[in-house]
């Protein structure tokens, strides 16, 4: 009886760990502004993620903000199929980021969405 206990625990600590883990987030892409822009004095960085949830469905995101990692920022969802095929290249200019999917896809983001603390 002991023994089975134990193997429960053991199974539901298991399950709990497996759980808590989800969802999966990877960085897929990164790039960083030029120091050259004077994005108010501060340097900005895109991140695109991949998000797998415990299902197994997979979805992407873009975050641009003052930080490489930060949970905060402008967050920009990506539709799955431009996502799985990534990011071509990120052009910051003053008045914009455009970022180039490889699927051919353009997006251009205007630097008063994510500059100024968003």
């Amino acid at each position: 009886m002991l023994l089975l206990g134990v193997a429960a625990g053991v199974v539901l600590s298991i399950a709990v760990l497996t759980a808590a883990s989800w969802p999966r987030t990877e960085v897929v892409y990164r790039s960083a502004s030029p120091a050259s822009l004077p994005y108010d004095g501060s340097p900005y960085f895109l991140r695109m993620e991949q998000v797998s949830d415990l299902s197994g469905d997979v979805s992407y995101r873009m975050v641009i903000g003052r930080e490489a990692d930060a949970p905060y920022g402008h967050w920009l969802p990506v539709q799955t199929g431009m996502g799985r095929e990534g990011i071509r290249s990120a052009a910051w200019t003053e008045s914009e980021l455009r970022i180039r999917f490889a699927t051919g896809h353009e997006l251009s983001v205007p630097a008063g969405a994510f500059t100024g603390g968003r």
